[in-house]
């Protein structure tokens, strides 16, 4: 291992656990929907505002922390994810049960834990990209890719608690999962940080709107976002629809499956990387995604369309951290601000790319498969949002 890797071992560990409790809060709630359905009688179309919420909550966050993470300072921000996080998953299991209310109590957990979830999704790439590393990209995409892991880990580890120690006990295994972010605080008020770009010269969120390259990284973050998200937010049902699975193999086929070959996609990349230009990966990455999705509307046989969706999650592992690497070569100096819009834009893309599924389905008599197809804008953009990049010669490794 090198010096400035052991130096930094407890700012990765930091940032790696902070990504991981990240895919807690996305993964887990939505694993509790029937529980709450049955135990407090929230209907399904209450349910259904809890995700709206929490990327709504996100969204709101990536906004404010462009303009107030470089007056407060990164630590205790990133501290203050960290304690919101683990303050929210614990409400998730009293609140509840406390409140006269109990989808109240429900929401205001969602609340919490997305400012904390929104807070390390703009911090933890910032953070890791100020410290030296060579080979950022490589590092970058190892970071994300812990997102995948943690997607995985809290699906397949949710459901075999539940088949162990049964559903009753859900409100156990929020309060195991919410020690994860609260033992983090420590890591992060400790670990060394790295200012992103010296005071002074970061560039201002007026300097980023007036800047082309800028809008054309957005543009790259919003396709991004929605390819990766289109097809994971329906991995469950289209597993369910293709295979005519129970829910339980259906979560396992789809989220799961999508997870752990995005996981792999990030993993190999921020192992090898450095063997391949970044530019060329992602262009090749998005004609895999447009494929997939292709394979995955179009094929009549149900294994194939299965294994067009787990594809699709090796395909769609680089475009996100790939997409925040090239900004940063792009633009070195474009600081937190930066940070925050790409964030802001992923995650509209996230919204916008899972919607357009399933209002296509909808419209199209409930075909999930059309609804699928209705996605293959996003990566045909993408990649020609790479190959501008390309003859501009504005990357540069």
């Amino acid at each position: 291992m090198t010096t400035t890797k052991k130096k930094y071992g407890k700012t990765l560990l930091a940032c790696y656990t902070g990504f991981a409790t990240q895919a807690i809060c996305a993964n887990f709630p939505p694993l509790l929907y029937v529980t709450f359905f049955k135990t407090y009688g929230i209907s399904l179309s209450a349910l259904a505002m809890i995700s709206t919420l929490y990327f709504f909550s996100q969204l709101v966050i990536d906004f404010i922390c462009a303009k107030i993470v470089d007056r407060i300072g990164y630590r205790p921000c990133i501290i203050a994810s960290c304690l919101t996080t683990g303050l929210g998953l614990l409400g998730l299991a009293f609140l509840p049960d406390l409140l006269p209310n109990p989808y109240a109590g429900v929401l205001i957990s969602v609340v919490i834990y997305a400012i904390g979830s929104g807070l390390i999704e703009v911090l933890g790439s910032p953070i890791i990209e100020a410290c030296p590393f060579d080979n950022k990209d490589m590092v970058m995409s190892t970071l994300h890719s812990f997102y995948c892991w943690g997607s995985a880990v809290v699906i397949l580890g949710s459901t075999l608690f539940f088949s162990i120690f049964g559903l009753k006990n859900w409100k156990i295994l929020a309060v195991i999962w919410a020690l994860i972010p609260l033992i983090n605080t420590y890591n992060f008020a400790t670990c060394p940080m790295e200012p992103l770009v010296k005071e002074g010269q970061s560039m201002t969120m007026g300097d980023l709107l007036k800047n082309r390259m800028f809008w054309l990284m957005i543009v790259l973050m919003v396709c991004a976002g929605a390819s990766e998200i289109s097809m994971a937010q329906w991995a469950s049902a289209f597993a369910e629809s293709a295979l005519g699975v129970t829910k339980a193999v259906g979560d396992i086929a789809g989220p799961a499956g999508f997870a752990i070959s995005q996981a792999l996609s990030r993993t190999l990349y921020g192992k090898f990387g450095d063997k391949v230009d970044l530019t060329v990966y992602m262009a090749a990455s998005g004609i895999l995604c447009l494929i997939c999705y292709l394979l995955a509307g179009l094929a009549q046989i149900p294994i194939l369309g299965l294994i067009g969706c787990a594809l699709c999650g090796f395909s769609v592992g680089i475009m996100w951290p790939g997409s925040i690497s090239i900004s940063s070569r792009i633009l070195p100096t474009g600081g937190t601000a930066m940070f925050a819009l790409l964030a802001l834009a992923g995650d509209l893309g996230g919204t916008i790319g899972p919607s357009i599924v399933g209002n296509v389905s909808k419209a199209f008599s409930n075909d999930l498969h059309t609804g699928i197809l209705a996605s293959v804008g996003f990566p045909i953009i993408l990649v020609i949002c790479v190959l501008i990049v390309r003859l501009k010669k504005a990357y540069r490794p």
